[in-house]
């Protein structure tokens, strides 16, 4: 036996940053947030007076399957899976233009497009931070090695 086997890369052990935390959180968040606007779309698209219900619900069941997205992403996160950083940040891509239009209603919907806005831009800071990317053991562009060589 020329090595010892570790199921943790150096990158990765240690106690998880609290900038990983917290877009774990911010992920969540989102996730939680589209998954009840998807179930409350159900409710009433299957218990209300929808214009047309088929359309209520699917849109309904699309954001339930969206939601998804986020909530993985969070889970990986927190458990310090690498494949999890890429659902987040898209995640937060296409938060961006949803709060854009958020912003550019006249109604309640603005001050949602605010806190839309921030939770992405935030997410995206924590989740594209050098301490964020080494805790998941991303490796930059150049170091595609394998490893230390002995």
């Amino acid at each position: 036996m020329s090595s010892e086997q570790n199921p943790v890369a150096p990158e990765t052990a240690g106690p998880r940053p609290r900038r990983l935390t917290y877009a774990a959180a911010l992920a969540a968040l989102e996730g939680l947030a589209v998954l009840v606007g998807g179930v409350w779309m159900l409710v009433l698209g299957v218990t209300g007076d929808p214009d047309d219900r088929q359309q209520a619900v699917t849109g309904a069941v699309t954001l339930v399957v969206l939601a998804l997205l986020p909530l993985l992403a969070a889970r990986g996160l927190l458990a310090r899976r690498s494949w999890s950083r890429g659902p987040a940040v898209v995640t937060q891509i296409m938060a961006l233009p949803v709060a854009y239009t958020l912003l550019q209603a006249d109604s309640m919907a603005i001050p949602a497009g605010i806190a839309l806005a921030v939770v992405a831009v935030a997410a995206l800071v924590l989740l594209l931070n050098p301490e964020t990317t080494r805790a998941l053991g991303i490796r930059g562009p150049g170091n595609v090695g394998t490893g230390a060589q002995k």
